[in-house]
């Protein structure tokens, strides 16, 4: 029986039920890992992996996962595609979900993946945009739970926590705020002036699941969990001299931490900018996270991907 077509453009397209099934089988996907236990439930299917941005762990955490899980990979660039160029987004959609079983796209704007995806007859993956970049979050979560909770039951470990967010109001922002918002935990977020997020773009149901701070500090006060990204993000470069002056202050340092709670982690998405948006003694520190962080996109990828083909299973 095929799968009913389901796209991952944003962390709002699944609901909590689903990522409670999602976060259990990343967490056994990657026992077997571990374990050097073959896991190969997508034999002949084929990933295709749009990249506009270019990435190291989203193509290596995709790539290597799909191959673990039996299946092959297509790698497209702007280089070698023709990707709302030459030809329209709509027609490559067309093109391309009849070759392959699974789109997965890293793009600047939005509309372009949601362009793509009303056109496409596979399921498609938002690897990254401007506005949000859920598979991060998937992987920030799944790590939370894995040092914090329970992975049979792992959404109870989030009721009730605060994540601190210091920094952009960018892509990471904009979706911890709608896991906020799915998951039931709180958002403490604080910006410089000029960054904040944009509260309407998630399109979030519960505005008390947010709260912002003008200081940095203030919003970490009580964290469970305080985590960051640079200060310039891809597609921004102009913007640098800019940015640099404006979040001089918005660096995590051991201070920030300090505030937080004793047992609290520190996560980055990665590439990170020591002495920038962190300091050197958090990110390789004892409270970092970050490298089991950058490991759980891939396996949380492998459950999201096995589930978008397959549904639940096991």
């Amino acid at each position: 029986m095929r799968q009913p077509l389901q796209h991952y453009l944003q962390f709002t397209d699944l609901k909590a039920d689903d990522y409670a099934y999602l976060f259990n089988r990343a967490a056994l996907i990657k026992a077997k890992f571990k374990a050097y236990e073959k896991h190969q439930p997508l034999t002949d299917r084929t990933l295709a992996m749009i990249f506009e941005k270019a990435s190291t762990r989203t193509r290596i955490s995709f790539e290597a996962g799909m191959y673990q899980m039996g299946g092959a990979v297509v790698h497209l660039t702007t280089g070698d595609s023709q990707l709302g160029r030459a030809e329209p987004i709509e027609d490559s959609a067309k093109v391309i979900s009849r070759m392959v079983d699974l789109v997965m796209i890293r793009t600047f704007e939005q509309t372009k993946i949601e362009r793509f995806a009303a056109n496409s007859r596979v399921p498609v993956i938002n690897g990254l945009t401007n506005e949000f970049h859920p598979c991060q979050i998937l992987a920030d979560l799944l790590t939370f739970i894995e040092h914090r909770g329970d992975v049979h039951q792992p959404l109870n470990c989030l009721k009730g926590k605060v994540v601190a967010w210091v920094g952009d109001g960018n892509n990471m922002a904009n979706t911890w705020l709608q896991a906020a918002d799915i998951l039931g935990f709180t958002l403490h977020i604080s910006t410089p002036g000029g960054y904040e997020i944009d509260p309407t773009l998630g399109g979030v149901a519960n505005p008390g699941c947010v709260k912002t701070f003008k200081s940095p500090f203030a919003a970490c006060e009580g964290a469970h969990l305080v985590t960051t990204d640079v200060w310039t993000s891809m597609g921004f470069e102009a913007e640098n001299e800019a940015r640099q002056k404006a979040f001089a202050d918005w660096c995590v340092d051991a201070q920030m931490m300090s505030l937080a709670q004793p047992d609290a982690l520190f996560m980055h998405c990665l590439p990170a900018h020591r002495g920038e948006e962190v300091a050197a003694d958090v990110i390789d520190g004892p409270q970092s996270v970050v490298w089991d962080e950058a490991e759980n996109r891939m396996h949380v990828q492998k459950a999201l991907m096995e589930y978008l083909l397959l549904g639940r299973i096991g």
